[in-house]
């Protein structure tokens, strides 16, 4: 064995000897690269590895170290976990401590041993969570030099091969009934397991649109069915839609939950009210031009009434005036009247040519004014009731059958469109006294 003080000596020793062995000159270079000056084996001679190994990396071990800290925990449920952590220097004036340290995780703080009893009830009353990897800091400092401490960390999870499953429940029951134009909403809750629900998917045995989807727990499910949702060739007047509402875990185990809705048969209301607007906007329209032409007969008939009676005047004055005349004193105002009878009864057929009775405008104008008060007593007796009427199809038949009734009543009737009176000067005429004093029907 040779001893050298130096790196030149070295590199001398190598001159001298250029045809040293492979493992010679492998050695020699590391003694080269690391500077240290240790026994060189003479030339020709291979170095022992141990030997070697201590030679160029001397045992000096002064920093801090926890040398058996594993970073990862995994424990079962009603499990129990003792571990011992050590250290590389003599533990007797060093303390241990944990921080955010999950319930029932312990350390000693004289000795470094972790323990921890994972008891069930800490996760049935949900202080403690399966599968949630828990990170938890963990030290050791010196007693003496506070500058001597290390602080790392290690993570623990818990598992259970107990798995209970999550259910979806819907808030409502499973069987439904629901009307066209109804809107139905519910909301879609899940009891949680072991593993919670993350997405829920949604389908129907028959293709539904304008829905609100249902897509985590708690959300709302809502759908309205059209009023055409059921056909007329329809047999039934309902339909069965299945609701399938699938939620998964991460895992991909799945929970079903099915709704049965029976949508029913239902009249298109906001349809039928528009149909019973414009029927009584019909019905109203037509009493006006029955109205109309109500006055024009009446004012026909007035007009005749009037004209005769100034014929009845005269006829009257005529003969009242011949026996006056005829009891005077004259021979010649005696004869006149004796003609002016005669003359008064002449006027009869001159009356009956002019002004014949209107007998057949008189009646109908009474069948007019009947037929309105007709039509205003079935708008009066077919008013809806309340915000949505369930007997409006029968109103609005009603309402239709009566005023073509009417109309074939009185087909032979002139109904002119083009009325020069406004609204409220028909319903003045035909409600004044006058006239209904002249159609009132005596006893």
């Amino acid at each position: 064995m040779a001893f050298y003080s130096n790196r030149c000596e070295l590199i001398s020793r190598f001159i001298e000897y250029p045809y040293m062995s492979k493992s010679s000159f492998q050695w020699l270079v590391v003694l080269l690269i690391s500077g240290l000056t240790r026994v060189v084996p003479s030339y020709g001679q291979t170095p022992d590895p141990k030997n070697l190994a201590d030679t160029l990396y001397p045992v000096q071990d002064s920093i801090l170290r926890i040398v058996n800290l594993s970073p990862y925990f995994t424990l079962h449920v009603d499990s129990t976990m003792n571990y011992g952590l050590q250290i590389n220097k003599n533990p007797t004036h060093f303390f241990w401590y944990l921080k955010n340290s999950p319930l029932g995780l312990k350390i000693n703080k004289d000795d470094g041993m972790l323990t921890f009893k994972a008891d069930k009830s800490y996760f049935l009353s949900g202080r403690l969570k399966y599968d949630y990897p828990y990170k938890v800091s963990v030290g050791v400092q010196n007693l003496k030099d506070p500058a001597e401490h290390v602080d790392t960390t290690f993570t623990i999870q818990f598992f259970t091969t107990e798995i209970i499953p999550s259910r979806l429940k819907p808030s409502v029951n499973s069987v439904l009934y629901v009307d066209e134009g109804d809107t139905i909403n519910f909301r879609i809750e899940c009891e949680e397991g072991s593993f919670p629900v993350e997405n829920i998917s949604f389908f129907s045995n028959l293709p539904i649109k304008n829905y609100k989807p249902v897509k985590k727990c708690d959300d709302e499910f809502s759908w309205s069915p059209p009023y055409d949702f059921i056909k007329d060739a329809d047999s039934a007047n309902q339909k069965l839609v299945l609701l399938y509402f699938i939620g998964a875990n991460k895992f991909f185990n799945r929970d079903t939950a099915l709704v049965k809705l029976y949508v029913k048969s239902a009249m298109n209301y906001p349809f039928m009210l528009q149909e019973y607007q414009r029927t009584v906007k019909e019905v109203h329209t037509y009493t006006l031009q029955l109205k109309y032409a109500f006055v024009q007969l009446d004012k026909k008939v007035k007009n005749t009434k009037t004209t005769r009676t100034s014929f009845d005047m005269t006829s009257s004055s005529s003969a009242l005036g011949g026996t006056v005349l005829s009891s005077s004193g004259g021979v010649g105002v005696q004869t006149a009247g004796k003609i002016l009878p005669g003359a008064g009864v002449a006027l009869v057929p001159v009356k009956e040519t002019v002004a014949p009775q209107k007998i057949a405008e008189q009646n109908g104008a009474s069948l007019i004014r009947s037929s309105i008060k007709r039509l205003d007593y079935q708008l009066h007796e077919n008013v809806l009731s309340g915000e949505k009427d369930p007997d409006i199809v029968k109103k609005i038949n009603k309402l239709k059958d009566e005023m073509k009734q009417i109309q074939v009543q009185l087909i032979e009737v002139p109904i002119d469109e083009n009325t020069n009176m406004t609204e409220e000067q028909l319903n003045e005429y035909f409600n004044s006294n006058k006239v209904n004093k002249k159609y009132k029907l005596k006893h």
